[in-house]
Parts: structure tokens; C-alpha cells; sequence
């Protein structure tokens, strides 16, 4: 079985200025996947899809590959993750003449994931022979039982409901956000269309609220750093 790992880093971020490969305790936010996804030891290749020519030469210098630059089209704020992922594919499996099983595309925005974290969820992405599975933490609000939305004539109305009223949390159905921390493709899925992740055969790996954190805001970026520089988080691969 092969496996591809796929790390994508766009250039200029907007919510974090170059958020990418900006400093985090000493090294680059990218050098974490990449540290990781190279200690797994599971990965045929580690490669990174930029359009940035700084982040393609950040990430080599931490020992991924970087043999093209993203084109333009899947560069844009508005392209969609799955033709990325696609892309990369397509090309590793032309470049090192190499046919993947598996495309595991971690997010460097994610330094926080645990390598056990990678490894369960490809072991269910094979167990249930799933489309795609992805990494999700609990959410905090629930559509059964506190979130709303307005119906036209602008009432608020609960987002989900039951036959019968849930009149506590722990009675609903559970929820979970997507965190963008892991992400795992099958060949077949990949050999298809889909602009999507959501499939009929979409698994998920629970991650807990820590390891699954994942950089979007300034105040994430500090309050990562806050977790690192006071140790409050033991690395699974140092």
C-alpha cells in the first residue's frame, strides 16, 4: 500500500499574514506537518502544493517535496480543496511513476495533531472502505437544541427538529465541527469528479479540542504559542 501525503500552503494568507511558514517557537508553522508527516514514516512521499516560491523553498528546506508551483486557477481565495488535492496527486503519481492507495492531506494550520491521530484515522478510512474521511472535533452548539436561524418572515426557528423536543443538550444528537486538521482521499474517489468531500461513504476521526486546533484568526496563532512556550502540550514527535 502507498501513500501520499499532501500539505496545502497558499500564499498570502489573509487572516494571518503568511501564517504558513511564519515563525511558531522557533521554526516555521509548515515545518510541523512536515516534521510529523516525516516521523509517521507511513508516507511514500511528503509533498507540498504552494503557488508561493518562499513557501516551496521553506518546506524543502524541513525535507518535503516541491516539484511544481500550484497554477493559478487553484490558487485563487474561491478554488475548492478537492481539485488541489487532485492536482497533487495527478502530478506525484507522473512525476515519481508511482501509483497512491491513499492521499492523507494534513493542514499545516494544525501544528497541535498527534501522529496517533493520523495513524486512527487511516485505520478507519480502511475499515469502513470509505470515499473520504476528514477530522472533526465535538461542537459546541447543537442544530437540536440552541442554534437558530430566521424564517422569512424573520422568527427564529431551531435549525433541526426532532419528533419529539430536546429538552437537554445530552438528549441531542451528537454534532461535530469539521476542523480541517486531516483529511484521508481514496483512489477512487480520486479518480472521480467530485468537487466535494461529502460523499454517501464520508467517515470521521473524533479529535479532541486541543490537538485539533487549527490557525485561522491572530488570536489562534497566540494562543498556540501561549500552549507551546508553556508546555501545556507534549509533542508526539520530537
Amino acid at each position: 500500500m502507498k501513500i501520499l501525503v499532501t500539505i496545502a500552503a497558499r500564499g498570502g494568507s489573509k487572516g494571518v499574514k503568511n501564517k504558513n511558514i511564519r515563525e511558531l517557537c522557533g521554526k516555521p508553522l509548515i515545518a510541523y506537518t512536515i516534521e510529523q508527516s516525516l516521523k509517521w514514516g507511513k508516507a511514500s512521499k511528503v509533498l507540498v502544493s504552494t503557488d508561493s516560491r518562499e513557501i516551496a523553498e521553506t518546506a524543502k528546506r524541513f525535507g518535503a517535496e516541491t516539484p511544481f508551483l500550484r497554477p493559478p486557477e487553484l490558487s485563487t481565495d474561491t478554488a475548492p480543496k478537492v481539485p488541489v488535492i487532485r492536482h497533487a496527486w495527478r502530478e506525484a503519481e507522473n512525476l515519481y511513476g508511482e501509483t497512491y492507495d491513499f492521499v492523507v492531506d494534513l493542514d499545516a494550520t494544525a501544528p497541535l495533531r498527534r501522529i496517533a491521530d493520523i495513524e486512527a484515522a487511516l485505520k478507519t478510512a480502511m475499515e469502513k472502505k470509505s470515499s473520504t474521511l476528514f477530522s472533526v472535533v465535538p461542537a459546541h452548539k447543537n442544530p437540536y437544541f440552541n442554534m437558530v436561524e430566521l424564517d422569512r418572515d424573520g422568527y427564529a426557528r431551531l435549525c433541526k427538529k426532532l419528533s419529539e423536543s430536546v429538552k437537554r443538550r445530552q438528549d441531542a444528537p451528537k454534532v461535530y465541527d469539521l476542523n480541517a486538521s486531516i483529511y484521508v482521499y481514496s483512489r477512487k474517489f480520486l479518480l472521480g469528479d467530485s468537487l466535494t468531500v461529502f460523499t454517501e461513504k464520508s467517515a470521521v476521526h473524533v479529535m479532541d479540542e486541543l490537538s485539533g486546533v487549527d490557525i485561522d484568526s491572530e488570536l489562534d496563532f497566540k494562543f498556540v504559542e501561549f500552549v507551546i512556550k508553556e508546555r501545556l502540550w507534549k509533542f508526539d514527535y520530537d
